[in-house]
């Protein structure tokens, strides 16, 4: 239970629906228990008026709720005892089935609300947790996490806690009547539950371990078909779908054979179980009978225990079922626990009054080092740069020369090994990450949409869409606003899964429209016009130069646009900076950067 243990501040929160459906779960039993008392005491009452039956005298103890009722219908005539009973008999029926429903709607309901708070709390969790997290955890494995893994728990939360609060109820109440009118014959029809016990001890065991190969093997599943619904396009373009279909049926078999044999486990429960129940109603039946022909007066008890037994038939099924709740429960929350218990690498200072203002671009990389920690490659190594507020910035290199890195560390995705970053002269982890985030726009290498529509696309990062003017604004200085325009839907229109409707060069353009809507003082664009034409590139640039005036910008490429004056180029290589300076000084050095501008002079001419 010590995983479990994770789940018991949301019954303190439902403390109330707990206490109030554990208490409609124990009158329920309270009245179904009293049905067998005056079944007993009718028996006996007939065997009395049977013809030639001995006069016998009843000591039989009842319930003080029987006695009572024992007592007021001892002044009825026989006929009259017999329909008092018979409509009582029906009238706790329909109070237990009355008090059976309302523990539904109180524990069953608690449990889809834990549910709930459960998936916003995981949710709410995994937006906390820094993107070192995400490139060593699989998207399939975090969807069953908060999915399967909490469905799971939910069963423990709601259906096992209340099937828990019903057996210990009912056997309780079973026992102590049983115990009340004959100590032999309870504890002889009673022995074989401790081997039940005993067998559950040792399955349970099992259970647990096998729970929790199935939840990884059903991970290994979905992020199988969910890379294989993201990447549809690749692999048919490759003709790969037998490939992938061979990964899949691999997963599923191994989900398979993890969940029969957890389902062949479970299984030894319940015919246990009703071996169990079985020998008990013989046992009553056997030794019942004997004592009936001894004692007539005990025919009544005989039938109560008949009657006990096998309402204790569900509820001690049902210890089966509720440890294999438990079991499963466990290893899930397990599961849950370990990303739960995951703290972020990027912590966020308490905000202050002075960090709600707005940071103007002053920013210095000093001496930053930093390795990505789960491939071990180190980006940047002593790297120092600074720029000023409202300078244009053109940072070029190689794929890998650590241009992206740069500017996922001004985010504070990943935090500098040494060094440290500066904005306004205070340190990036000394700044709430909403007010650093919000007071930049980054598009990024890798473009992603969301389903939604264009016009929500665009109004991504403001805290509502925005109006229209402003969004056709953006987009027109993004190079888009005709195409989308065309779209059937105009800004209205669905962009799909990913922006699958549009092509790539429409997905960076939209991007780039979604960056400039929030007018920041700092914007930051990684390699994001890769997908458009020289044409298309030169009008972007053109409008770019507008819109970055006054502001701080950072423009990661490994092109160089000639129709920018940037106040400095950057070239970066092997984490370090080899060029730095204006373009003139670059080309008087005749080094990387010149040879580059002459390539791509030459390229442009011949094109």
């Amino acid at each position: 239970m010590k995983h479990l243990s994770a789940a018991n501040k949301y019954f303190w929160k439902y403390r109330k629906r707990l206490l109030i459906g554990a208490f409609f779960v124990i009158a329920s039993n309270y009245f179904g228990v009293l049905a067998p008392e005056i079944t007993g005491y009718i028996v006996n009452k007939v065997q009395q008026h049977l013809p030639g039956a001995a006069q016998v005298n009843n000591k039989t103890t009842y319930n003080s709720t029987v006695n009572f009722f024992v007592a007021w219908v001892e002044k009825l005539n026989f006929t009259q005892v017999v329909l008092v009973c018979s409509l009582t008999i029906l009238l706790l029926a329909l109070l237990r089935g009355l008090f059976m429903f309302m523990m539904r709607q109180t524990l069953i309901v608690m449990s889809r609300l834990i549910e709930f708070d459960m998936k916003n709390e995981v949710y709410n969790h995994y937006q906390q947790l820094d993107a070192g997290f995400y490139k060593v955890n699989r998207t399939g494995d975090l969807m069953n996490r908060i999915s399967e893994d909490i469905s799971r728990v939910r069963m423990y939360t709601g259906p096992a806690v209340m099937y828990f609060v019903n057996l210990v109820s009912l056997i309780a109440f079973c026992v102590v009547n049983m115990l009340r009118k004959d100590v032999y014959l309870s504890m002889m029809v009673l022995a074989p539950l401790p081997i039940l016990a005993i067998t559950i001890y040792f399955v349970n065991t099992l259970i647990h371990k096998k729970s929790e190969q199935v939840q990884g093997a059903l991970s290994d599943l979905t992020t199988n078909a969910q890379e294989s619904y993201s990447g549809i396009r690749v692999i048919k373009s490759f003709v790969q779908e037998k490939a992938m279909l061979y990964f899949f049926k691999a997963n599923s078999e191994t989900y398979r054979k993890n969940a029969i044999g957890l389902a062949k486990t479970e299984a030894i429960y319940f015919p246990s179980m009703t071996l169990m129940v079985g020998l008990s109603t013989l046992l009553t039946i056997l030794i019942g009978g004997n004592m009936a022909l001894e004692h007539p007066d005990k025919i009544g008890i005989i039938v109560e225990f008949v009657i006990y037994i096998n309402m204790l038939s569900f509820p001690v099924t049902a210890i089966g079922s509720v440890a294999s709740m438990v079991q499963r429960a466990a290893a899930s929350q397990k599961r849950l626990n370990e990303f739960l218990q995951t703290t972020p690498n990027i912590q966020s200072p308490a905000p202050t009054a002075a960090d709600t203002q707005q940071l103007n671009g002053d920013i210095a990389f000093n001496n930053v080092s930093f390795t990505y920690q789960h491939t071990g490659i180190q980006a940047l190594k002593h790297f120092n740069l600074t720029i000023k507020e409202g300078q244009k910035i053109l940072v070029l290199g190689r794929t890998g020369s650590g241009k992206s890195t740069m500017a996922q560390l001004l985010l504070r995705f990943f935090d500098a090994n040494e060094g440290n970053i500066t904005i306004n002269g205070k340190d990036l982890r000394n700044i709430p990450l909403h007010n650093l985030r919000n007071n930049i726009s980054y598009v990024p290498q890798d473009v992603f949409l969301f389903s939604d529509t264009v016009a929500g696309n665009i109004s991504f990062g403001l805290p509502h869409i925005a109006d229209m003017n402003t969004i056709t604004h953006a987009a027109t200085m993004a190079g888009i606003h005709q195409e989308l325009s065309d779209l059937p839907n105009g800004y209205e229109t669905m962009v799909g899964e990913r922006g699958v409707t549009l092509s790539g060069g429409q997905k960076q353009r939209l991007s780039i429209a979604r960056a400039l809507i929030k007018q920041p003082r700092i914007m930051v664009f990684d390699d994001c016009l890769s997908a458009v034409d020289a044409k298309t590139e030169h009008l972007i640039i053109n409008n770019l130069y507008k819109v970055m005036e006054n502001k701080t910008a950072i423009l990661i490429t490994h092109r160089i646009f000639t129709v920018l004056n940037f106040d400095q180029i950057v070239i970066i290589d092997e984490g370090t900076i080899i060029e730095q300076g204006t373009h003139a000084e670059l080309m008087a050095l005749k080094g990387y950067y010149a040879e580059l501008y002459q390539m791509q002079m030459s390229q442009d001419n011949a094109a």
